[in-house]
């Protein structure tokens, strides 16, 4: 009985370090802040800066873990079906993960993916927009919406909804149009 007693108290303890460290980061970047400024390399392996399009489009930056995976797929996939309505709303959609552009392009090519994936293989982009890790383990997956100006409208973090970070970017473009 005892034994069992001991397993219960871990279970509880492992389960509530695990639900607080699911909780979304407590220093994520928040909305109203300058979104901060990267250079990355594209699926294409072409250099992108986020200033280039700053002043020209509002911009829906979406952080994911891991190319191919199912909820990261569903993510892109969901993205992709919805990229003309965001085109329509005056935004361009970004992805950003620690994938190689190797991965990203095949990634993009058997999804059919139409909006740039960007390659973060140092996590240093992730750092900069405070994405953290889902149970220490998972890269955050974040969406964030940057209006014209460069300020962040929106922050999205939800590691198991990943379909909920298009609807919810979907509304704040609509809103800032």
């Amino acid at each position: 009985m005892q034994k069992y007693i001991i397993a219960l108290i871990i279970i509880v303890i492992v389960a509530a370090a695990v639900y607080i460290k699911l909780k979304k980061p407590a220093d994520l970047l928040k909305a109203g802040a300058p979104a901060p400024l990267f250079t990355l390399t594209s699926a294409s392996g072409e250099s992108f800066s986020l200033e280039t399009v700053l002043g020209k489009k509002n911009i829906v930056l979406f952080f994911y873990p891991k190319d191919f995976s199912h909820g990261c797929t569903a993510e892109a996939c969901t993205f992709r079906d919805a990229y003309s309505v965001f085109k329509e709303a005056g935004a361009e959609v970004i992805g950003i993960s620690s994938d190689s552009t190797e991965s990203h392009l095949n990634f993009a090519k058997e999804h059919s993916l139409p909006f740039m994936l960007l390659s973060d293989e140092k996590g240093e982009v992730r750092k900069l927009y405070k994405t953290g890790n889902t149970a220490g383990l998972l890269p955050g997956r974040v969406t964030f919406v940057i209006d014209r100006k460069g300020i962040v409208r929106n922050v999205f973090s939800s590691q198991f909804e990943a379909k909920k970070h298009i609807e919810e970017a979907l509304r704040i473009v609509k809103e800032i149009k």
